[in-house]
Formats: C-alpha cells, structure tokens, sequence
C-alpha cells in the first residue's frame, strides 16, 4: 500500500508540466463526453503555440471544443467518431474530420492500431486503497485507449464517480493532475406534447420485465415517464440519464428479470446531472463497462425481451433510416444505433424502435418521413434492419412488410399536412398493375 502512494505523490504535476509532454504531430483521445478532463482540455488549448498538426479524437464533445475554434487550424485537427454541437461546424467547413464506425468497434480501432494513439487524457475519480481508479461516467472507448496509449495523463476529481465494472491501476499513468471541478452535466430537456404522444406509443410496445435501451434527449425521457405501472424492467444500454434514476428509487427498474447481468444497470457512459452522477457512484448494482462489451451485437443478442429505442433524422417510404445526416451535412454519427438493432433482432422477445417527431424546422415545417432520403445522405439502419417507427401520430411495425406495405404504414403516421404529397410519390413508387 505505501509503495503506489509514493509512487502516486511522485506523478502529480500541474497542468501545464503534464501537458507539456504532448508534442506536435501527436494523436491525442480525450475521455467521451461529459467524462472529458476540462483542465487537461483547456491548458492544451493555453499551449495551442507550440504545438502543430495535433490530432484529437473523441466522440461527442460536451465541453466548448475550443480546440474546433477557426485560430486553431494547424494546432489542431479534430477527429470526430461522433459529430456534436461544439464540433459540428468545424468539421461542416473542412476544419475537422468525421470517421463512420460503429460505436461497439471503436475500441478495436485504437486496440489494433487502425487509429494509433499516442496521448490519453483521463478523468478519472479518487484511488481506492489499492490504489485503483475507476473511470467513472467514460468507459466506453476510453478504457481501451488507455491501454495502448504511449503516455497517459489523468485528472483525478474527487467528484467522478466510483464505478464499477472499470478501471485504471495509477502505476499504469505517467502524469497526475488533482484538479477538483463539478463535472459536465447535461439538463434534463423539456418534454412537450409530440414527445408525450410518441412517449405514450413508445411505452405501449414495452411489457413487464423488459429490458432497455435507452438513446439521449427528450423522447427517451418522455418514454420513462410512461412507466410508472410497468415491473421488473431491466436496464442494458450504452447510456442513460437522470429518468432512470427515478424510476429506480420507484422500484419499476430492479433488473432483476434480466436473463444476463442480472441485478445489474448495464452502460458504458452516462450524461445527466448531480442526481445521476450521486445515484452512480460506489453503487454495486451499476456497472460501467466497455462498448465492446454493452454494444457487442452478440451480447445484445442474448438479452431476453430487450426494448431498442433510438432516433432518425429521417425514415423513407422504403423503410431506410437516416440518424445522422441532414442532406451532405454530418449532423451527428451513427453511434450505438445499428449495434442495438442488430442486436436486438437476434434476441428473444426483441424489439427495436425508431422514434421519432413526424415534423422537423423552426420556422417551416419538414417531413421527417419521405419518399426518398435526402441526396447524399447516409442510411443509418438499413430496411433490412428496420422493426417498429413511431411518431405522435401512431406505430408503423414494418419488419416482414413489404415495400407497398410499409410505405402504407409510414405514411399513416406521418404529420397530415403531407400525407397526400407522400401518396403521390407512394403511386410513381408502386404503380398498380392493371
């Protein structure tokens, strides 16, 4: 026990010694999302100067990305494996980069060395007496970038929490930063009456002891707020957020029918608040695991009566879905997405559901169901793939459907100020033979 804290007292630094050891030309991954390492982050940027052609790699960026900034170009490049809000217009204007993967492989990318990683930066919590750190709300791609990378430098913040299911022995870390901040937080967002019908709907295809997947935003928050009368749900997911909690202190989501890893939260990163982050920390019941691992399709495959529930950009007549683009524009990624559909129609009692507004814009109304997806955007789930579709105006259940029979479904649930558009592109699609 005395020999890692001496070894610990000999490795805290301040920010600026420990960044800089980061050189130019280096490929640096930063912790995922609200789990990033904000002094480390920041004093990179402070030392921007010095440093030429550094590589940063993440996926969602919850912090300010100041390193995306337009005077950071030849500093900096941004990777993305996710796009998000702070990143987006970098990469939108040919300052940063977007690399497609799905999210269960990205550990393999740094593991194999496809994406080589020279620098980590960690946020990790307070060691144990032995002197093992968790790494809290990133475990995700995270814990796989630490182990191949070349120097590995880690904030330790009293306020990550301790969780299970990870972790990082501090002999393994070259450099230390003690810093003490509030972590990142996401709010809760707010829920208003098209996510409270897709929420109702979305609940409806949910039965007792199912278990969950969970995807980000107010759709998903809508969904938990139908549950209150269900029992014995289950939680897989590669995140969830603070909904969850509550419905745990409820007693509706106890695990405790969950065929594999029962009794036990499943994810392998977190976004919320306080309540989420103080609900996680030293709780045995919430392992905090690996992509590769919670994302794994095989895994997932084996999951008994496991709900999927994501999100689209847009769904066309034939059942493709867009999760990520608008037109040419990369709007987010793929992310956990295909890896839970897959997944999920392997299982047993399985089901994986698209959720989605029938409408999208501000100031003019867009379909979100179409004819044909926007030129030059991607499919995300393929309709190979695809299972139920939900907006606030019903259900479209399309897996076994025909091409005729789900553009009849998709257009019944799309917003009525465009169904008749959609039924005259329906009549070029599918003319009837005489």
């Amino acid at each position: 026990m005395k020999d890692w804290r001496t070894k610990y007292a000999s490795k805290i630094v301040s920010p600026a010694e420990a960044v800089s050891h980061v050189k130019s030309g280096d490929k640096i991954v930063f912790s995922h999302a609200c789990g990033e390492a904000q002094v480390l982050t920041e004093e990179l940027v402070n030392q921007a100067e010095r440093l030429h052609d550094v590589e940063i790699i993440h996926m969602v960026a919850m912090g300010p990305a100041r390193y995306c900034l337009p005077e950071m170009a030849g500093h900096f490049r941004h990777n993305a494996l996710f796009v998000g809000a702070t990143t987006r217009k970098a990469v939108e204007e040919g300052r940063a980069d977007y690399t497609p993967c799905f999210f269960h492989e990205a550990p393999g990318l740094f593991r194999e060395g496809i994406i080589p990683v020279d620098v980590v930066f960690l946020q990790v919590s307070e060691p144990d007496e032995n002197g093992n750190c968790s790494l809290g709300i990133s475990v995700d791609y995270t814990q796989a970038a630490a182990g191949v990378a070349k120097l590995k430098i880690a904030q330790i913040n009293k306020n990550m929490p301790y969780t299970y299911g990870n972790g990082i022995h501090l002999d393994e870390l070259d450099y230390i930063v003690e810093k003490d901040e509030p972590l990142i937080e996401l709010q809760p967002p707010k829920i208003g009456e098209i996510e409270q019908c897709i929420g109702e709907h979305v609940a409806s295809l949910i039965k007792d002891g199912d278990t969950l997947q969970l995807g980000i935003g107010a759709i998903p928050d809508a969904v938990l707020s139908f549950l209150g009368d269900k029992k014995d749900l289950g939680i897989h997911s590669e995140m969830f957020s603070d909904g969850v909690v509550d419905l745990a202190r409820k007693g509706v989501i106890t695990n405790r029918r969950k065929n594999i890893d029962t009794g036990k939260f499943l994810s392998c990163f977190l976004m919320g608040t306080k309540k989420l982050y103080d609900f996680i920390d030293h709780n045995p019941e919430v392992w905090i695991k690996p992509v590769d691992y919670t994302n794994d399709p095989f895994v997932i495959a084996q999951i008994e009566n496991i709900v999927a529930i994501n999100s689209a950009m847009q769904v066309d007549l034939m059942g493709q879905v867009n999760a990520e683009m608008i037109g040419r524009r990369q709007f987010s990624g793929v992310g956990g997405q295909v890896d839970f559909v897959r997944g999920t129609s392997r299982a047993k009692g399985g089901r994986a559901i698209i959720a989605m507004p029938s409408t999208t814009g501000k100031t003019k109304k867009i379909s979100k169901i179409v004819a044909m997806l926007d030129a030059g955007a991607a499919v995300t789930t393929s309709r190979n793939d695809v299972d139920y579709i939900v907006t606030e105006y019903g259900i479209a259940a399309l897996k076994g459907k025909t091409l005729r029979q789900r553009a009849e479904a998709l257009i019944a649930i799309a917003h009525p100020d465009f169904r008749e558009e959609l039924k005259a592109d329906f009549a070029k699609m599918f003319p009837v033979s005489v």
